[in-house]
C-alpha cells in the first residue's frame, strides 16, 4: 500500500515528478535525496525532526541521560524534492529513528499572580517547569528488496 502518493515540492514541477508504483520505490528515491526529514509523533505532539536536531520536550520520567528512544510513530517522511505521508507511512519499525537523552533541565522562571478585587487578597506562584533534550540521531530508511 503507498501512504498517499510521493510528491514533488518543488513549485512547477508537480506534473514531471516520477511517480513510485510502490512504497519500496517511493523509499529508494527518498533514500538517493541529500538530506531527509521525518514528522515523527513523541510525547503527544508531533515534531519535524532532520538529524543532529536537539529536541525539547516535557520532563520524561523513566529516562536517564545517555538512554537511547526510538521514535516509531512517523506520520511523514521526506526530502528536498519527495514526500511520502501517511499514518503510520509504512510498516510500524521499517523506518528508524533514534533519540538520545542529552540532559533534563528547567525552563525560564514562570510567575503566576492571583488577585481577588476588594478582598486584599495577592498570591504570586514562581515555578520552572522541567524539560528533556534530545540529540536526534540519523534516519535510517531500509534498502528495498
Amino acid at each position: 500500500m503507498l501512504a498517499r502518493l510521493l510528491r514533488c515540492t518543488r513549485g512547477l514541477h508537480t506534473a514531471a515528478a516520477a511517480v513510485p508504483s510502490s512504497t519500496a520505490a517511493a523509499l529508494n528515491l527518498i533514500r538517493s535525496q541529500p538530506s531527509q526529514y521525518v514528522v515523527a509523533a513523541f510525547a503527544g505532539r508531533k515534531y519535524i525532526l532532520t538529524p543532529r536536531d536537539l529536541l525539547t520536550v516535557p520532563h520524561l520520567r523513566d529516562v536517564s541521560v545517555g538512554d537511547v528512544l526510538v521514535l516509531d510513530e512517523i506520520h511523514e517522511l521526506g526530502s528536498r524534492e519527495y514526500t511520502l505521508r501517511g499514518n503510520p507511512v509504512i510498516p510500524t519499525g521499517s523506518v528508524k529513528v533514534e533519540a538520545t537523552v542529552v540532559e533534563h533541565t528547567k525552563g525560564n522562571m514562570e510567575y503566576i499572580f492571583k488577585k481577588k478585587r476588594r478582598k486584599g487578597y495577592r498570591k504570586t506562584i514562581q515555578h520552572k517547569q522541567p524539560y528533556t533534550r534530545l540529540r536526534i540521531g540519523s534516519i535510517e530508511i531500509p534498502v528495498a528488496s
